[in-house]
């Protein structure tokens, strides 16, 4: 695992610091979207669709901090749209660096190697690159070609400067296990800190939704694209809880969290989650206190729900069983190893 020493620690300490303190219901990744903006038009994705007047706006850095600080999660993801067509995005990072929030600011790859100069290496700051497979794949799924080779350029000029760089692969109906593999073998040459992979999931404004998994899909898929990694046959650095990868292949059967990793973008804190418009909140506290969480994950009986196994509702859930003492041993390994 590739989740590297100081972020674990931290975490881990945050973790144990709830529990202490009796909360059941905290975050653990603050999704924060400066901006719907993006410079491609993927078909499994939702957020281009707002409307223009939508589209324009940007968080202010100032957003960005009050929204971190209110919601209080060690770990801060800025998705978008693409966050490097933030003006102010430079400013955004630093100002949540300087917070000790560990940042992973997902981009698309396309405008990275010449932004590079506005940042600063840091344990703090990973950039999250977006591959989908190899080229071919790839350049298919973001429906433009020559953003594979311009990625890729992107992530050796970063390794360079000093730079984290993890990757994050959404996997869809249809998929080829052995491309995916392929695309693992290149990125592990590459010498990235750690790949991300998750199950697409059927975003309701998505203009394809002909190729989401459902969860028997998902499981099977998984174990055909893992069976290399957990024979030992591949040593790919995953950016991830190993509790995690088990429950994308079956081996462990997981609950949502969806209060893990809360988003907040230019329309406000959204609700329940992430991955659904069901409207927005003004406070992180309205969006604990007023949502009714038993009407959400699997067991709920949501429609929604039914077949989703993304990253960012069960990644949190997976933490929290990393501290059962049963899995501490595991969870241990893969941090240690890390940092030998």
């Amino acid at each position: 695992m590739a989740i590297h020493f100081q972020q674990a620690l931290a975490v881990g300490q945050y973790l144990v610091t709830q529990r202490l303190r009796g909360r059941k219901k905290f975050p653990l990744v603050l999704m924060l979207e400066p901006l719907f903006r993006c410079n491609l038009a993927c078909s499994g994705c939702g957020k281009i669709q707002h409307p223009s007047e939508v589209l324009k706006q940007n968080l202010s850095p100032a957003d960005c901090f009050r929204a971190a600080e209110e919601c209080g999660a060690p770990v801060v993801s800025i998705p978008g749209g693409e966050p490097l067509l933030h003006p102010q995005i430079d400013e955004i990072v630093a100002g949540l660096v300087a917070r000790r929030k560990f940042v992973y600011l997902c981009t698309n790859g396309l405008l990275l190697e010449k932004s590079l100069d506005k940042f600063q290496p840091s344990p703090y700051l990973t950039f999250s690159v977006h591959l989908d497979g190899p080229r071919h794949l790839h350049d298919r799924c973001v429906d433009r070609e020559g953003v594979f080779d311009k990625a890729v350029s992107a992530i050796k000029a970063a390794k360079a400067k000093g730079f984290r760089i993890t990757t994050n692969t959404t996997v869809f109906e249809g998929t080829d296990p052995g491309e995916v593999q392929a695309l693992f073998d290149l990125l592990t040459e590459l010498g990235i800190d750690g790949m991300m992979v998750s199950p697409g999931y059927s975003y309701e404004w998505a203009p394809d939704q002909d190729h989401f998994l459902r969860q028997e899909q998902t499981r099977a898929l998984f174990r055909q694209i893992l069976a290399p990694f957990r024979a030992g046959e591949k040593a790919w650095n995953f950016n991830h809880n190993p509790l995690f990868l088990d429950f994308l292949t079956g081996d462990k059967d997981y609950e949502c969290t969806p209060w893990g990793s809360p988003s907040y973008s230019v329309l406000g804190w959204q609700k329940p989650c992430y991955l659904l418009n069901e409207g927005y909140y003004e406070s992180f506290q309205e969006l604990l206190d007023d949502t009714d969480w038993e009407n959400y994950g699997r067991k709920s009986g949501n429609p929604k729900c039914a077949d989703c196994m993304v990253h960012c509702g069960y990644e949190p859930t997976a933490a929290l069983d990393a501290m059962q003492p049963q899995n501490i041993p595991r969870s241990l390994g893969a941090v240690l190893g890390t940092a030998r």
